[in-house]
């Protein structure tokens, strides 16, 4: 009997906390104070609260891209003098001329390179921050609706694969972008073969542990799907062309991804997920598209600078381009896998 009675007590307990967990408080799951100010006003639903934060993402940049062409602008001038210098009556070395042109490229780009890898960096930890404050409501919505398995499973992993990421990024990978950075310079300088297949060792090695984390995270994703139902057979396609994909994630990996996101966001009735997608999304939105102006203005910067300069000024700032795409990937890596975590929630609790 005694047994009888401590069981009961013990399942109205379960019982009682993912009810009350239900409850969400939606002030308590809103971004910080940053990322608030490009959170949508409008109720409508999610791809029109999506347009809208995009709207306020590209004003809130227009300032910052006209800083950005004037610095690819002074780049160009940088080599157009030292093509000239090179080519011209002064009689230059080309040796001279690379380290003049590596330096100049250098101190142009190096200050405006290091803030971008540091505003990525500290976007990676807020969207890792605001996981920890969002993934446990989900978790609690979605044992509510009656999915106590699927939800320690994907707390859980999700839990972990944001840990490694965030310590592999601010640990391993961003140093090693620093090297790349440092190697790039040589290589341009000094034209060592050594020294440019150690750049693009550095290079490929950041790359392949992003792919590397999403892959594997993706996997778990469609393995805890099959098994709790809770994911679909599109978050398999996503783990198909993720595999397939290439580094820095401004194609494939997210255009599938916006298409996941988008299939979970329409069937399901969840107001704390679409808080959270929209959230997650409003401290990534600038950043983002900072690094990405970056690395298409400094794209074609280096696609002048061939015409107009010589082939290692031309290849240094392509090295800056690809930095910039490998912080782009970063970032972009981070957001992904909360966003492909919220939907697989929101489609348990929807």
């Amino acid at each position: 009997m005694l047994r009888k009675f401590i069981l009961t007590i013990l399942l109205l307990g379960t019982l009682y906390i993912p009810v009350a967990a239900a409850e969400v408080d939606l002030a308590a799951i809103q971004p910080p104070e940053t990322a608030q100010a490009y959170m949508p006003e409008t109720e409508d639903g999610f791809l029109s609260g999506l347009l809208d934060l995009l709207r306020r993402g590209l004003l809130a940049i227009t300032p910052d891209l006209k800083s950005a062409a004037v610095t690819c602008a002074g780049v160009l001038a940088a080599a157009i003098l030292c093509g000239l210098f090179r080519a011209g009556d002064m009689g230059i070395p080309a040796a001279t001329s690379n380290l003049l042109g590596a330096a100049a490229v250098g101190v142009i780009l190096l200050e405006q390179t290091n803030l971008l890898i540091r505003q990525g960096l500290e976007t990676v930890q807020s969207i890792s921050d605001y996981g920890k404050l969002l993934l446990p409501v989900m978790s609690a919505a979605l044992v509510a609706s009656g999915g106590p398995t699927s939800a320690s499973g994907l707390y859980l992993g999700t839990a972990l694969f944001d840990s490694v990421l965030t310590g592999l990024i601010s640990g391993i990978l961003v140093p090693m972008l620093y090297v790349f950075l440092a190697l790039s310079l040589a290589v341009s300088a000094i034209g060592n073969k050594m020294l440019e297949r150690m750049r693009d060792f550095f290079k490929n090695l950041i790359t392949w542990g992003l792919r590397m984390i999403l892959t594997v995270f993706f996997a778990y994703m469609a393995i805890t799907g099959v098994v709790s139902g809770t994911a679909d057979a599109t978050a398999v396609k996503v783990t198909k062309m993720t595999i397939s994909s290439v580094v820095p994630v401004v194609g494939g990996i997210l255009s599938d991804a916006a298409e996941t996101v988008l299939a979970g966001a329409s069937t399901v009735r969840s107001t704390a997920g679409v808080v959270g997608l929209l959230a997650v999304l409003a401290i990534t939105v600038v950043p983002f598209l900072q690094l990405a102006a970056q690395y298409l203005l400094l794209k074609l910067t280096s696609a002048l600078c061939s015409v107009v300069g010589n082939p290692e000024q031309s290849g240094l700032v392509e090295s800056f381009a690809q930095a910039m795409g490998l912080v782009l990937a970063m970032v972009g890596t981070g957001c992904l896998l909360h966003l492909i975590s919220i939907v697989c929630f929101m489609k348990g609790v929807g």
